[in-house]
């Protein structure tokens, strides 16, 4: 198993392979998932002050903000996908 990158935005980069779930910030579940991985220490803001887009959700816990919609990193994951199997 290979590691397999993508961009989440601003440079910012992730394992595919650890991603649980793409979501949008907008419900209130998702949003108190958030406010408790910041009250505990895992959340990773890579917005850049941007607003938040997506909400990625790691296996280690780890929640990930971006400010790229959950629709364009899926598509990041299904082009790279593309490209290594052509």
């Amino acid at each position: 198993m290979s590691i397999r990158l993508i961009n989440i935005g601003f440079g910012n980069i992730v394992s595919v392979n650890r991603i649980i779930s793409i979501v949008s910030p907008e419900s209130a579940p998702i949003k108190r998932l958030v406010q408790e991985a910041r009250e505990r220490g895992s959340l990773i803001d890579a917005t850049y002050g941007r607003r938040t887009r997506a909400v990625i959700i790691m296996d280690s816990g780890h929640i990930i903000l971006s400010a790229v919609q959950p629709e364009t990193v899926a598509h990041r994951i299904v082009s790279k996908e593309e490209l290594e199997e052509g």
